[in-house]
């Protein structure tokens, strides 16, 4: 099997405010949009695409049919600009921009739904984890 594209898909009570949400504060745009599912493309990366649909759909399984935990990772070029423009909006600050031994500069915010949205960039992680990366996964 050759798998050829991959992309998250959100669940939902509410497709139009968590596609808005997305288009505001991450700069997404609908390729394809109806009352029931939006697909978005990242403006900024044509391969970065989001999948929201209405968790209650008739296409979606009477058993997936729930609101389940979600953390989607962002990795960015400036995770401090993003931090003050989701700050300045008034959206949740979960986890405070820091700096980690592991090796990210993140911050934890989180979309309409509960979903949490990490913001990352990687960076040089501390010595004690830099062991644990394969040589061509070390951010540098």
């Amino acid at each position: 099997m050759k798998i050829t594209s991959y992309y998250p898909v959100v669940l939902t009570d509410d497709v139009a405010k968590t596609a808005t949400f997305y288009v505001t504060h991450f700069g997404f745009e609908p390729l394809f949009e109806s009352a029931w599912y939006v697909h978005l493309r990242s403006t900024f990366a044509a391969n970065v695409n989001l999948g929201i649909v209405q968790y209650d759909h008739e296409t979606v399984p009477p058993e997936g049919r729930v609101k389940s935990a979600l953390l989607l990772n962002f990795e960015v070029d400036d995770p401090d600009e993003v931090y003050a423009r989701v700050e300045q909006a008034g959206l949740p600050i979960l986890r405070t921009l820091r700096d980690e031994p592991f090796g990210q500069r993140h911050f934890i915010t989180a979309d309409p739904n509960g979903v949490m949205i990490d913001v990352i960039k990687p960076i040089p992680p501390s010595a004690e984890f830099a062991a644990q990366y394969a040589d061509e996964a070390l951010p540098r």
